[in-house]
């Protein structure tokens, strides 16, 4: 595929993340998208046959990226696998502080709004979050291996709670538009690390 089709595709996965990460899934209309993009409303159907296809694409584009990044947090081996969580999680308070606890995180924007509406969106989700939760495990495991972790749990149990925790605060952050429930979780992920 001649990458001049390839930057064109991802140019309009890109720009439909940013206006859904703002106004949801359903809100978004694909003339939106493509006016933004700058791309002609018929190359639409050359990349996806579908806006529910489009929607399966997306996830996994944002997956990938979201995934990769947590990867070059992991790949630091310089740093002991709690600071590298803790870098995760300042990450995800940054992110999920933006634009008034709008945030920018597709899992929170469109999970419970994509997961009634697309059987495929909703295993798309599934498949990125389970690996989100992978590397939290990895980099609990890696902070009780190198010491600087000491808990007495599952670490895959604990990456999944505090996973579940920071996703429940990123609502209620969107919610009440402010940044409380995101600093009581970063208060609870402390205790619960011991740190």
């Amino acid at each position: 595929m001649p990458a001049a089709k390839v930057d064109t595709r991802q140019q309009i996965l890109d720009t439909a993340q940013a206006i859904m990460a703002r106004k949801g899934y359903a809100a978004v209309g694909l003339n939106e998208v493509l006016s933004e993009a700058g791309v002609p409303k018929g190359s639409f159907y050359h990349w996806f046959s579908s806006k529910e296809t489009f929607g399966e694409e997306l996830m996994k584009s944002y997956f990938t990226n979201y995934l990769s990044s947590i990867d070059r947090i992991g790949d630091d081996r310089e740093r002991s696998g709690a600071e590298r969580l803790m870098e995760y999680w300042q990450r995800f308070y940054d992110l999920q502080s933006f634009d008034n606890g709008q945030g920018k995180c597709l899992v929170v924007k469109l999970a419970a709004e994509v997961s009634d509406l697309s059987e495929p969106m909703r295993l798309q989700l599934v498949d990125g979050t389970v690996g989100i939760v992978d590397r939290l495990e990895r980099f609990i495991t890696d902070g009780i291996e190198d010491g600087s972790l000491k808990i007495d749990d599952n670490p895959r149990r604990l990456a999944q709670e505090l996973y579940d925790s920071w996703l429940g605060a990123s609502i209620m952050a969107k919610v009440q538009r402010s940044h409380d429930s995101l600093q009581r979780v970063m208060d609870l992920t402390r205790t619960r690390l011991r740190l």
